[in-house]
């Protein structure tokens, strides 16, 4: 038996097998969870498809989270193909590369928009939708980032659109955990990984190269770390969890002065 079998899981974001998401996807799937999958478009389908495939999930669909239309569409699909859920995974997250250089000061209004409506909006829209087919004492999880926090060189907007997605955190954790499902809802702040969303960085290989030699573990973090991390969230042994934004960093949110320097 594993922590999480005879629980359904429905897992928004994976683009490919560096993702996140699928580092999650992962763990769920070694632990029992029966998976689906939801990802941003038809481009990526034949990268997600295998994937899903692979953790032996026959629920794969595209959604456009920016258009309630396609959430609501998906939902019901899902209900349909995998009856109740116990778990929703929010790894979605969206802004323009010209805003993730230079200086936040240049922001486009259009820019600000976007990214807030596909990195923050979505995981409440995903919710709400999610709620009616959610069992009693389920777990939904979004995955923030240090920039939510602190200003990091060229994270610009998206910086400012984590701060508002764990902000949503708590309140979504005050209004779903008085709801009768007594739903918990967490957020993951990962450290810098090699994912298809960081690429679009400004200067984000700096950083990343750099990162090992100043967190206080001296290495980098991996999608299975994060994911290891999910599952405790999701799962029974975090049922008295919630509204909480759990740091999987190696420990370099504690530190005040970064220094690769070694004592």
């Amino acid at each position: 038996m594993g922590l999480l079998t005879g629980k359904t899981a429905l897992i928004f974001g994976v683009a490919n097998d560096h993702s996140i998401a699928w580092g999650i996807a992962q763990a769920f799937a070694r632990e029992g969870a029966n998976l689906g999958f939801s990802y941003a478009g038809e481009a990526l389908a034949k990268r997600v498809k295998p994937l899903a495939a692979s953790v032996n999930a026959t629920f794969v669909e595209p959604c456009d989270v920016s258009k309630d239309e396609d959430i609501a569409a998906v939902m019901e699909k899902a209900q349909a193909a995998l009856g109740a859920i116990d778990i929703l995974i929010h790894a979605v997250a969206f802004a323009g590369r010209e805003e993730l250089s230079g200086a936040y000061l240049n922001t486009s209004r259009a820019g600000f928009h976007t990214a807030m409506d596909i990195s923050v909006y979505s995981f409440t829209a995903l919710a709400r939708a999610a709620l009616p087919q959610m069992r009693p004492d389920g777990a939904m999880l979004t995955l923030s980032y240090l920039g939510a926090v602190r200003a990091v060189t060229h994270y610009n907007v998206m910086g400012v659109a984590k701060a508002a997605l764990e902000a949503s955190v708590r309140y979504l954790a005050v209004d779903l955990g008085a709801h009768e499902k007594h739903i918990r809802v967490n957020a993951i702040s990962a450290g810098p990984i090699r994912t298809l969303s960081a690429a679009g960085v400004a200067g984000f290989k700096a950083m990343y190269t750099g990162f090992k030699d100043m967190a206080p573990l001296r290495r980098h973090v991996s999608i299975e770390d994060v994911g290891n991390s999910a599952l405790y969230l999701c799962s029974p042994l975090a049922n008295g969890v919630t509204g909480e934004v759990h740091y999987v960093d190696a420990g370099y949110n504690v530190i005040g002065v970064p220094t690769a320097e070694s004592e």
